[in-house]
Formats: C-alpha cells, sequence, structure tokens
C-alpha cells in the first residue's frame, strides 16, 4: 500500500518510492539518505508536530511538510 509518509504510525517499516515536489526538496531529502528503495523505520509519529525516521541506520526529524512529500510503499511484517 502507498502512501505519504507522515501518515505512517510508529514502529512501521516502509520502502520509499519516489519524492512530490521540486528539485530542492529532492536534493535535501537525498542528501539525509532518502532515496527510493532505502528502508525506513517510524520511530516517533505523534500525529503533529516533527516526526523521526530511521533511514540508513541514522535518526532523522522531519518536519510534516517534507514528510508528506515522500511516497513510500508500506510494509505489512
Amino acid at each position: 500500500m502507498t502512501s505519504p509518509l507522515d501518515e505512517m504510525p510508529t514502529g512501521e517499516n516502509a520502502v520509499i518510492l519516489s519524492f512530490c515536489g521540486g528539485r530542492g526538496i529532492a536534493g535535501r531529502l537525498t542528501s539525509l539518505g532518502f532515496t527510493p528503495g532505502a528502508e525506513v523505520q517510524m520511530t516517533q509519529n505523534f500525529g503533529r508536530g516533527p516526526l523521526i525516521v530511521t533511514v540508513r541506520g541514522t535518526r532523522v526529524a522531519l518536519g510534516r511538510g517534507e514528510a508528506a512529500k515522500i511516497v513510500v510503499e508500506r510494509n505489512h511484517k
């Protein structure tokens, strides 16, 4: 099931599919390790405010606006 990253519940895993946005946001996310095919785990998502995601073994804090532009394939493990 595909969805924006900001809709994932805490503890769920997913694979990044693509970005919805311009080159600026894509460049920033890529520099943080968010590349298509990378696995991510939602570490903290309280439903408002920033969220924390683990990608490539590193915890990264993202704003909701940035996270909403990352399209992921959610795993059901």
